[in-house]
C-alpha cells in the first residue's frame, strides 16, 4: 500500500471514529433528557449509561456487538434513543441495546422506528393508572463499605421517578466532627473512585448534602429509640448494613422506631427469608414480610450460575471454592483475632476461612440441600472475588453447551440483571470492578470432563459494588416501587 493509501485509510478510520464520537453525545443528550423528565433510565445490555463518557458508551456497543454477534451501532442506538423522547413514556427502565437487536433483526418487516417502537414498547405508553409508587425514604443503618455504595447509587437515580429516597444515615458516632468523617469517605474511595457529584456538610444541622439532597445524619446505638418522623421520614426502609445484628428478633428493634416499615439486612440473617433477587425474590410478597435478608455477596454471586445449570442439567453434587478479597474484619497486620487465622495480615497472606455459602445457598435453593460443599480463602486484594464452582451433572455437557445457555440466561429471562456473559480472554479481578452484575461468568475458563460429565466453572464478583446493586433491586421490590422494565 502506498503512503498515500495510507494516508486515506488512517483519515477514513480517524474520521469514522470521530462521528460515532458525535452520535455517543447525542446519545448521552437523550439519556438526560429521559432520566430526569420522564423518569426513563436507559441501559445497554444491563450497562448503566448515566453519567458515562462518549469512549465508554462506544465500549459499550462493541461488548454488545461481539455478544449477539449482530452489526449494532452507536447511530442506531443514538437515532433509537431520539425518537424514545418524543414519545409519552411511563417511568421504566429500558434496555436499548436489545431494542437496537430487535430493530437490526425486524428492520425490513418495519416501516419506521417510530413504529417499531410503539410496537414494542406499547405497554409503556400512554399507560394511566400505573401503581408505580412514590419514592420511598431510606434509612441507611450503618454507613461502611457497602452503606457508602449503597447512597452513591441512591442518589445517582434522583429525578421524575425516582424510587428510593435516601433520607438519613445512622451511625454510632458521638463527635459532630465524625460527620466530616463521613461525608469524606463517601466523597473519596480508595477502590471505586471519586463520587461524581457535590457532597457539602452542614455541622449546625447535622446533616449532609448531596447533590442537592438533604440527608440527616443520627448518631444512636439503638435503633428502637430513633424518632424518625421528626426528620419528615415516614414509612421508610432501614437498610442494615453493620451486619452486627442478623436475628429477627433483633433486627426487629428497627420496627419499633417511628417511621418504619420494613428492613433489609446486608447479610445472610436467622429466621428470614434470604433473598438472591432474581432468583427466588418472588416466593414472598412484599405485603407478607417486614424483615428480609439480601444473603452474601458469594450467595448472589454462585446462585444465578448454578440456578441455570441446575434447571437444563441437573447438579448431582459439587463443589464451591471461594477466593474472596480479603474484609474490614481481618487484620492488617498480624493481632488476636476471634477467628482462626482471620487476625494474620490480610495484606500479604492468602487466608484459608470458613463460609457459610452453602447454608445460604439452600436457603435459597433448597433442592440444593446435601449436594454442595465450600471452602473459602481470602487473598491479598481488597475487592474483586472469583467462586469457583465444581460440579458433577445428570446429563452429558460439552463446553459450547454450557456457554451456550449461560449467554442465553444473560439475554433473555429472570437472570439478566444477575448473570453478564464475558468473552474476555485476560480477564483479571480488577476488570470486574463496578460491574453492576452480581455473577460475571467467564466463558474462557470453563472446563469440562473427559466424559461430559462434570464442569469447573469460573464466576467472578466484586463483593462490594455487585453485591450492592443486588441489594437495592431487592429494596425496591420490598417497597414496590420498582419501575416496569424492558430487557
Amino acid at each position: 500500500m502506498s503512503p498515500r493509501s495510507n494516508q486515506k485509510e488512517y483519515t477514513k478510520k480517524l474520521d469514522s471514529w470521530i462521528n460515532q464520537n458525535k452520535h455517543a453525545v447525542r446519545l448521552i443528550s437523550c439519556i438526560g433528557r429521559l432520566m430526569y423528565d420522564k423518569g426513563v433510565e436507559l441501559v445497554i445490555f444491563r450497562n448503566p449509561l448515566i453519567d458515562v463518557s462518549p469512549s465508554a458508551i462506544l465500549h459499550f456497543h462493541d461488548y454488545a456487538k461481539n455478544f449477539v454477534k449482530l452489526p449494532i451501532n452507536i447511530k442506531d442506538t443514538a437515532d433509537l434513543a431520539e425518537q424514545l423522547c418524543k414519545l409519552n413514556l411511563i417511568p421504566a427502565k429500558i434496555d436499548i441495546g436489545k431494542l437496537a437487536y430487535e430493530w437490526i433483526s425486524d428492520r425490513e418487516h418495519l416501516l419506521s422506528q417510530k413504529e417499531f417502537l410503539k410496537d414494542k414498547l406499547e405497554h409503556y405508553i400512554n399507560v394511566e393508572d400505573l401503581p408505580i409508587g412514590s419514592p420511598t425514604d431510606v434509612v441507611l443503618y450503618g454507613f461502611g463499605r457497602i452503606g457508602r455504595l449503597c447512597a452513591r447509587e441512591i442518589i445517582k437515580k434522583t429525578g421524575k421517578g425516582q424510587q428510593l429516597r435516601l433520607r438519613a444515615i445512622v451511625t454510632k458516632d458521638s463527635e459532630d466532627n465524625q460527620i466530616q468523617k463521613r461525608a469524606d469517605l463517601l466523597r473519596m474511595d480508595s477502590i471505586h473512585g471519586q463520587f461524581s457529584g457535590v457532597v457539602k456538610v452542614n455541622e449546625g444541622e447535622k446533616s449532609l448534602s448531596i447533590n442537592g439532597q438533604i440527608v440527616h445524619m443520627i448518631q444512636s446505638s439503638d435503633p428502637a429509640s430513633i424518632d424518625y418522623t421528626q426528620y419528615g421520614i415516614h414509612n421508610a426502609l432501614v437498610i442494615d448494613n453493620t451486619g452486627a445484628i442478623r436475628d429477627r428478633e433483633s433486627l426487629s428493634a428497627h420496627l419499633r422506631a417511628s417511621g418504619v416499615a420494613n428492613v433489609l439486612l446486608t447479610a445472610p440473617g436467622i429466621d428470614i427469608p434470604n433473598i438472591v433477587f432474581g432468583v427466588n425474590h418472588k416466593s414472598i410478597l412484599p405485603a407478607d414480610e417486614s424483615i428480609w435478608s439480601a444473603g452474601s455477596c458469594t450467595t448472589n454471586a454462585i446462585v444465578p450460575v448454578i440456578k441455570v445449570l441446575d434447571q437444563k442439567f441437573g447438579i448431582n453434587k459439587g463443589h464451591i471454592q471461594s477466593v474472596h478479597a480479603y474484609t474490614n474484619d481481618q487484620n492488617l497486620l498480624d493481632n488476636v483475632h476471634k477467628k482462626t487465622r482471620r487476625g494474620r495480615s490480610a495484606a500479604i497472606n492468602m487466608v484459608i476461612t470458613e463460609t457459610g455459602v452453602v447454608k445460604a445457598l439452600t436457603k435459597v435453593m433448597p433442592s440444593m440441600k446435601g449436594k454442595m460443599t465450600a471452602n473459602a480463602v481470602r487473598v491479598p486484594t481488597p475487592n474483586g472475588s472469583l467462586a469457583i464452582i465444581s460440579v458433577d451433572l445428570k446429563e452429558s455437557i460439552t463446553k459450547e453447551s454450557i456457554n451456550q445457555i449461560m449467554m442465553e440466561a444473560a439475554l433473555n429471562g429472570d437472570l439478566v440483571e444477575q448473570i453478564r456473559y464475558s468473552m474476555e480472554t485476560e480477564l483479571v479481578s480488577n476488570d470486574i470492578r463496578g460491574n453492576y452484575c452480581p455473577s460475571i461468568y467467564d466463558s474462557e475458563s470453563t472446563i469440562i470432563s473427559h466424559d461430559g460429565k462434570s464442569a469447573v466453572l469460573y464466576v467472578w464478583y466484586d463483593n462490594e459494588f455487585g453485591y450492592t446493586q443486588q441489594v437495592l433491586h431487592l429494596a425496591k421490590y420490598i417497597t414496590e416501587v420498582r419501575r416496569p422494565v424492558y430487557f
